[in-house]
């Protein structure tokens, strides 16, 4: 587990000798690795642009492939990359202080997207939309500068289950983030490795190996956002039935077609009964 100090990567120097933290490590990359066999995201040879926000998702990620890399397991190249957004009060600095100290190699991008999305939204409107396609744009852009194959991005498995409810509760769909997808040109993988992660975890591991966590309220977002709202309604059943959101994501895994009323999915009209001879 890279516990050798000759061998171990920057990115876990300092790490707990706890027996806590060792288990929490080990779920974790045995989770990513799971993910990433699963859903078949492994390209020999491949170069992925991680998506590197800053927040405790996202330091996890990359932690986790490097160590995947370190153990042979995952055989690309890993070029972490921030998107500035020009939100006010980022810090501009950190991520490049950090990446440079953790000889990670990466690519600072500035885009002020910030402002467009200011410009185009009406105040008092959510403006998470328009910004997560901006911000997806340019990773495209730079992934195809940078000879990337794949966009990596630090979703969680409770990204996935909010996700879920909100197309549930607000689209009329049963949909989400699914771990693995080709963009609509056809010519990107966008991952998810981190999909059987929970963001408990995620934060435990970030936290413990004391990440510069940047905080992801920059952009101002309001609390009556339907995500935020959508996360209080699932905290509240996993405060009362302990292991729910572990339950609810498995069905996520295990859809049955034939017992759903999408006529797309299923052949309805050709289901027939057995025929018996009296």
């Amino acid at each position: 587990m890279l516990d050798s100090q000759d061998e171990i990567h920057p990115l876990f120097e300092g790490a707990p000798k706890t027996t806590e933290f060792r288990k929490l490590r080990k779920r974790i990359v045995r989770s990513v690795r799971e993910a990433v066999d699963q859903y078949g995201m492994i390209e020999p040879g491949a170069r992925w642009l991680v998506c590197l926000s800053g927040g405790k998702d996202s330091y996890t990620l990359l932690a986790v492939l490097y160590e995947l890399k370190w153990r042979g397991l995952l055989p690309v190249d890993l070029l972490a990359c921030n998107l500035d957004q020009g939100q006010p009060g980022f810090p501009a600095t950190v991520l490049p202080a950090f990446l440079e100290k953790m000889q990670v190699p990466h690519r600072i991008e500035y885009q002020d997207t910030y402002s467009v999305v200011m410009d185009k939204i009406p105040q008092g409107r959510t403006f998470c939309a328009l910004c997560s396609r901006l911000r997806r744009g340019h990773l495209y852009r730079i992934a195809r500068e940078e000879g990337c194959s794949a966009v990596v991005l630090g979703h969680h498995r409770d990204d996935i289950l909010e996700t879920f409810f909100m197309n549930l509760f607000h689209g009329g769909r049963l949909a989400t983030m699914p771990p693995k997808l080709v963009n609509e040109e056809g010519d990107l993988f966008v991952y998810r490795p981190l999909a059987h992660v929970a963001e408990q975890d995620c934060d435990r591991f970030a936290r413990a190996l004391n990440y510069p966590i940047i905080p992801c309220d920059l952009c101002g977002s309001q609390d009556g956002l339907q995500r935020q709202q959508v996360k209080a309604i699932l905290d509240g059943w996993e405060k009362n039935s302990p292991g729910r959101r572990q339950v609810m994501f498995r069905a996520l895994t295990n859809a049955r077609p034939s017992h759903l009323l999408d006529p797309k999915l299923f052949d309805f009209q050709e289901l027939a009964r057995k025929k018996t001879e009296f």
